[in-house]
């Protein structure tokens, strides 16, 4: 969704009557859904007369009626490791988010431990080890083609033993026609489930917003075999469309727990609905 979606809403249609085909490719390009469209539109042809404002008014109303209320802040459990796995397709910053979520932890005086759970990408464990360096953050590795599943079930007995509070594990990227690497994700929730029945505690989808309504598609397609309860969307500054985010909220009521502002490593914060609305939209 482009910045300001609202102000150009209001720009379009100003001084002229809205009209309602328009009105709805407007809602679609800016990657809301079509349900959450439908929804906005069914409310405008309520309205005897309809201006620029009153759709822009209408729009806002209905999106954050669908946007949750901001979530309790993370909290570490009592007297065993909280898990989180982080799951998406290749190039949506995974790995660059584990470690923008590790830093935010540690900022906070939590203890992490990072996990290195793509053993298949060339170079991924570096990748996380070179932020891990960055941080001050200690990431948990073994060698390439090693099982995924052993390396987060070895990774949270170690956070056990150490009384570490939080374990983020990063895993590979992977398409849902791949069967065998969907299946893998299944694999590494029952494995952490040895450990603690409820782990893993957390399990997000990292979606990049500039990729639109694929990144609802992405999120329809893991929400079952990951068991799915949260959303990280990266890269919701300049070229981010956001209104995926709403759409994802709307059609599989899976929340925005945090989202990408930048390549910083400060660039990342809780989602909040009060300001997604008034800094995207």
């Amino acid at each position: 969704m482009a910045l300001k979606f609202f102000q150009t809403l209001i720009q379009k249609f100003a001084g002229k009557p809205v009209d309602w085909d328009e009105l709805e490719e407007a809602l679609i390009r800016a990657d809301l859904g079509v349900p959450m469209t439908l929804t906005i539109l069914e409310r405008l042809r309520e309205r005897e007369k309809l201006t620029a404002e009153d759709a822009a008014i209408v729009a806002r109303e209905e999106i954050v009626r669908v946007l949750p209320i901001p979530a309790p802040p993370i909290r570490p459990l009592p007297l065993k490791p909280k898990a989180i796995l982080l799951v998406g397709v290749n190039g949506v910053g995974k790995t660059t988010s584990a470690a923008k979520f590790a830093h935010y932890l540690k900022s906070r005086r939590y203890s992490v431990l990072l996990v290195a759970g793509d053993t298949f990408r060339a170079a991924a464990i570096e990748q996380l080890m070179i932020w891990g360096e960055r941080t001050g953050i200690e990431v948990f590795k073994s060698e390439y083609g090693a099982d995924p599943a052993s390396v987060c079930y070895d990774a949270y007995a170690t956070a056990t033993r150490r009384n570490i509070e939080f374990v983020i594990c990063d895993t590979a990227g992977r398409l849902h026609t791949k069967s065998n690497l969907m299946q893998e994700l299944g694999k590494v929730r029952r494995t952490l489930a040895k450990h603690e029945p409820a782990a893993p505690h957390e399990s997000w989808i990292v979606v990049d917003a500039t990729t639109g309504t694929n990144a609802l598609q992405q999120a329809k397609e893991f929400q079952e075999p990951a068991a799915l309860n949260g959303v990280i969307v990266t890269k919701l500054d300049g070229s981010g469309r956001g209104g995926v985010v709403v759409a994802i909220q709307k059609e599989l009521n899976l929340p925005a727990r945090f989202i990408g502002t930048g390549e910083k490593i400060d660039q990342f914060e809780p989602f909040n609905r009060d300001d997604f609305v008034s800094k995207l939209l």
